[in-house]
């Protein structure tokens, strides 16, 4: 998978190409054709319902038919409505309306679905965010749930080699620690500068008593940049119940990152070790994790939905009866994306993302790295409404080469994105090995988290006006932020005009945004 990557570009392992097809929906390929055929003929199916064929996606239907049973995502045709969230006014309120009404639809819908599956002793795993039953099931079993009219589709759940950087990335240095820097700094990073964090912690605010949550391939937490600002460390001891969950195979009960990625980006947002290297926009936060990917950047639909899940009400690792919203991050950061063109649905994430909106945690997304191309910005969480996206810039405020543009056309809305801009050039920041750092990395991966830490110090400036308010938090962004203008006309967005499809609304202007009226 070449140029899709929010780090640098990736490549597919061999032993993965059958679970992320890049064939588009609509190609009726001959895999696809012999696999209906097959799920037809198996056992009784031939005089098979066809509403009830007409729910499982064409592409599962072949894998399933070539390899006996596949994992599939059981999504349910009711999905709770969340709009009373908007009447409350404190998180509190908010993520514990929004998980009870999440749970009891997802409770009384997948009930009569769960039975049948413990009967035939299916193993499964139920979500909630979107409401959804993740299984391994033949044939049979997909067209026996199919029939059920509480569900609306099956599909693919492909473990997609995400667009986040490796040891063969062309936008990072390779994993090469001689090149890793120790402990010595020399104060805040010329990206943090950019963005006017500084003057912001010259005025008290660093982002304290917000806290931060990054969906991604884990964290080192004791790394000297981020020990202090883990929720889950007291200063004496520690404790990761409801700090850190690990959705992956591996479920670590102890936060790791084998991959790197997830460590530098969560020290992008608070890192600070107090000995000169200020990497982080808000060392002033506390921060979450949940390993939404493996040591190779593995990750699935599933395994991004359950860190949504987590993220509205964490929980102890292994025990999600215990999950509970009081202890949601009020930010979360992804730099990472679930490709439509690698077998994963445009909507699939969707439910998901509207619900920690409603929640009033605020979501952002890095842009993606396909180019300097109109319409870029294609993948989901990126493409989202309910999603800040930002895109990345140089030293020189000029957009990156491999920064996505908008609009989005992907889902057919023409909305703009990204919303704004963030340094993605050159970045330094820790990586998980002895306390070192390293640079200098590039993608918007490396953008997005600055955005993440300018909400936490935004919203402990000035609690009452935006803290939790999504809307008014995104319009003070965007209206603040630096105005950059390109030669680059997408869509119904003139280069010239603020905003545009190349820089949103411009640079993120961390001080203006604060002192805004």
């Amino acid at each position: 998978m070449q140029n899709k990557n929010y780090g640098a570009s990736a490549t597919v392992p061999a032993t993965r190409r059958n679970a992320v097809s890049s064939h588009c929906y609509s190609k009726f390929t001959l895999p696809i054709f012999f696999g209906l055929i097959t799920l037809l003929m198996a056992s009784s199916l031939w005089a098979a319902d066809p509403v009830a064929l007409g729910k499982i996606e064409r592409k599962l239907a072949s894998k399933v038919a070539i390899e006996g049973s596949s994992e599939a995502l059981v999504v349910l045709s009711e999905q709770a409505d969340l709009s009373g969230a908007d009447l409350l006014t404190t998180k509190e309120e908010k993520a514990q309306f929004v998980y009870s009404r999440l749970r009891e639809v997802a409770e009384r819908t997948q009930a009569p679905i769960r039975r049948m599956l413990e009967e035939r002793g299916i193993p499964y795993q139920s979500y909630f965010t979107v409401n959804m039953i993740k299984i391994n099931g033949s044939l049979n079993n997909l067209y026996e749930i199919a029939g059920h009219p509480a569900v609306l589709r099956i599909e693919s759940n492909p473990h997609v080699k995400a667009p986040v950087p490796d040891a063969q990335s062309a936008l990072r240095p390779a994993m090469n620690l001689s090149i890793a820097q120790a402990t010595t700094g020399t104060g805040p990073e010329w990206n943090i500068k950019q963005v006017h964090a500084p003057q912001a912690w010259a005025m008290g605010y660093k982002g304290q008593g917000i806290i931060i949550a990054g969906l991604d391939t884990g964290v080192q937490w004791d790394h000297i940049a981020l020990k202090s600002h883990y929720r889950g460390w007291s200063g004496l001891s520690v404790n990761h119940a409801y700090s850190w969950h690990d959705a992956t195979t591996q479920h670590s009960t102890t936060p790791i990152d084998p991959q790197w990625h997830g460590t530098f980006t969560m020290s992008e947002m608070v890192g600070d070790d107090g000995l000169g290297n200020q990497v982080g926009v808000a060392p002033g936060a506390k921060w979450i994790a949940c390993r939404n990917m493996d040591k190779n950047g593995v990750g699935s639909p599933a395994t991004y939905i359950e860190c949504f899940d987590w993220a509205l009400a964490p929980y102890p690792q292994g025990q999600p009866k215990l999950a509970n919203p009081a202890y949601a991050p009020d930010v979360i950061n992804n730099s990472w994306a679930c490709p439509p063109t690698e077998g994963c649905s445009v909507n699939t994430l969707l439910t998901a993302v509207n619900a920690v909106k409603a929640a009033g945690i605020f979501t952002v997304a890095a842009a993606g790295n396909s180019g300097q191309g109109c319409s870029t910005i294609n993948q989901p969480p990126a493409i989202y409404a309910s999603a800040i996206s930002v895109g990345s810039t140089n030293s020189l405020n000029y957009a990156s080469i491999f920064s996505s543009r908008g609009p989005v056309t992907a889902d057919g809305s023409g909305r703009l994105k990204p919303e704004v801009m963030a340094p993605g050039e050159n970045i330094r920041a820790a990586i998980p090995y002895n306390n070192m750092y390293q640079g200098y990395w590039s993608g918007t991966s490396m953008a997005a988290p600055q955005v993440a830490g300018a909400v936490a110090i935004l919203w402990q400036a000035k609690p009452a006006k935006y803290k939790h308010n999504i809307a008014a938090t995104l319009n003070v962004l965007e209206q603040t932020a630096t105005h950059l203008r390109s030669t680059q006309s997408c869509g119904s967005f003139n280069g010239q005009a603020i905003p545009n499809a190349v820089f949103g609304y411009g640079l993120l202007n961390i001080l203006s945004a604060i002192q805004a009226p």
